[in-house]
């Protein structure tokens, strides 16, 4: 396939790459207006919780889903929740946001295999890890940012689904030759991005989250995984708590890995989070019962 390789637009700059594939790429840059309307809600100081079910209790599915979610071993609470009342008081107005959100991420992750060994639904696996991964290391450091690391995993690589919109040629190519490379030299997939597209899939899941008006938190999740310690000092917590997810996730082999050549976590990234090695022991042993909760919570 290297012959038939198709280069990145000449003359474009990163941010102009960027911008035109958001530009096209209507089916997953606009996220469901009801969605939209959660978070506006929820973002708005004056908000209630009168005001979110008002909202929510419009949608049927949205409501089955956030009983559902509250209901299950994830959020493990006493007894069975059956008003969305109920719900809202019990996980807040933020939590519930965050179920909205992950409920249409999980549509967007749809499509049949792109190459023999890729496709969006093991990509949706690998997220799915890294969120409940990311979970667990926050509540292990007892930051009071569960629900916020949860989304944030679950997000992290959705700059690929913006590569596969895009022009699914092009992404073919780049996992082809990622592919190829031999066991002991792996592919470095973000240069092969850079080269094929203008851009790499860190670039494009923030791209995306400024269109969809998401916090700089996550603009620093998606584009900033694969390098968290670039970020200013006060900005790169919730993003360390994914990249070392992100290997964690990877070692545990759960879906997808390509832009994870190595999945050793540096040492740099445990200090910045005041993480041993044995608390990642703990975590990576309750890691497979987790993603077996999340997995049960975000099955339709």
């Amino acid at each position: 396939m290297a012959d038939q390789t198709v280069a990145a637009k000449p003359g474009l700059s990163r941010e102009q790459a960027v911008k035109s594939a958001i530009g096209e790429i209507s089916h997953i840059a606009t996220l469901p207006e009801i969605t939209l309307k959660i978070i506006n809600l929820v973002e708005s100081p004056t908000s209630t919780a009168t005001d979110l079910h008002n909202v929510i209790s419009k949608d049927p599915a949205l409501c089955t889903r956030i009983l559902k979610v509250v209901n299950s071993a994830f959020y493990g609470l006493p007894g069975q929740v059956g008003s969305i009342n109920r719900a809202i008081v019990l996980l807040g107005l933020n939590a519930v946001k965050n179920i909205a959100i992950a409920a249409s991420l999980a549509k967007l992750f749809k499509g049949g295999a792109l190459t023999p060994t890729f496709s969006a639904k093991e990509l949706w696996t690998h997220s799915v890890a890294v969120g409940a991964c990311s979970r667990m290391i926050a509540q292990h450091l007892k930051l009071g940012l569960t629900d916020e690391a949860f989304l944030a995993g679950l997000l992290h690589d959705v700059g690929v689904m913006v590569e596969l919109q895009y022009d699914r040629n092009r992404l073919v190519q780049v996992i082809e030759r990622c592919e190829a490379a031999p066991a002991d030299h792996p592919a470095d997939m973000l240069a092969i991005e850079d080269e094929i597209f203008g851009a790499n899939h860190q670039d494009y899941g923030a791209g995306l989250c400024e269109k969809w008006k998401f916090p700089r938190s996550f603009l620093g999740v998606t584009g900033y995984h694969h390098r968290p310690l670039d970020l200013p000092a006060d900005n790169r917590l919730l993003t360390t708590i994914v990249a070392v997810a992100d290997r964690v996730a990877a070692q545990n082999k759960a879906g997808f890995r390509l832009d994870n050549p190595s999945t050793e976590i540096p040492k740099a990234w445990l200090d910045e989070l005041n993480l041993t090695a044995q608390d990642l022991e703990i975590i990576k042993s309750k890691l497979g019962d987790a993603i077996t909760d999340v997995e049960s919570m975000m099955s339709t």
